[in-house]
């Protein structure tokens, strides 16, 4: 069995915030919609996935793969490296990422984790690398974490050496095991449950979500109660800054 020194870097891609989490808009401020409440929500999800990331033992270096400034100002704020999307799509700014990172160390993990993630525990993330080092150590090159319906991915990490090679978007687990990536066993709620829609959201909270996304919540369920056209009862108020 090959030992698999047991620390990563992991690269995490954030679209611009406006475009960011489409079928949630409406999520941060009852159903109204504003721009602003959208993008503060989108922008806390990847705050808490992130700060989640770097507070994890095994976690060596995070780069951050986006070309909007707020997100740059904000995530890197947590100290980790911010790096222009060069624009050809999500899996195009992962192998970006990858190439960066393996041209600093090849001797290491590379991991991809999706940015939608405020439920995710450091420990989660832990036992994940910790699990895919084992199975490195047995002969495998890539692994990857289902999303809680089975369907997409989460996280995909590949062996010291090689290739990331990702195929995220759509059925992303179908696409990853057709690769040869096998996947995680264990049980990691946190990490399997990305946010796309409300009920997503709605789940992420239960299980707890990260001090960013859960200001968010806390501001949305301090508004007044919208009417039946979507829009907030007379002296709603904005969502606060946060």
């Amino acid at each position: 069995m090959v030992r698999v020194t047991l620390r990563v870097d992991l690269v995490v891609p954030v679209k611009p915030l406006p475009k960011a989490k489409t079928r949630l808009r409406g999520a941060a401020d009852g159903g109204v919609g504003e721009l602003g409440a959208h993008q503060r929500l989108a922008l806390a999800l990847a705050r808490d996935t992130v700060a989640a990331a770097v507070g994890a033992t095994t976690v060596r270096r995070v780069l951050v793969i986006s070309s909007d400034p707020a997100v740059a100002m904000e995530v890197g704020a947590l100290g980790v490296e911010v790096v222009t999307d060069p624009g050809r799509g999500l899996n195009g700014a992962l192998r970006h990422g990858a190439a960066l990172l393996r041209s600093r160390d090849d001797d290491v993990m590379i991991g991809a984790l999706q940015a939608d993630l405020p439920a995710l525990r450091p420990a989660e993330l832990d036992d994940a690398v910790t699990t895919a080092a084992r199975l490195f150590g047995s002969g495998e090159h890539r692994a990857f974490q289902p999303d809680a319906p089975g369907e997409g991915t989460t996280l995909l990490l590949v062996a010291p050496g090689h290739r990331l090679d990702p195929h995220f978007g759509g059925a992303s687990a179908a696409a990853h095991r057709e690769s040869g990536a096998v996947v995680l066993p264990g049980v990691r709620p946190g990490l399997r449950r990305d946010v796309d829609t409300v009920t997503d959201l709605d789940d992420a909270v239960r299980l707890g979500v990260g001090e960013w996304t859960r200001a968010v919540i806390d501001a949305r369920d301090r508004l007044p109660q919208a009417g039946a056209s979507g829009r907030p009862l007379p002296g709603a108020l904005r969502c606060p800054k946060v």
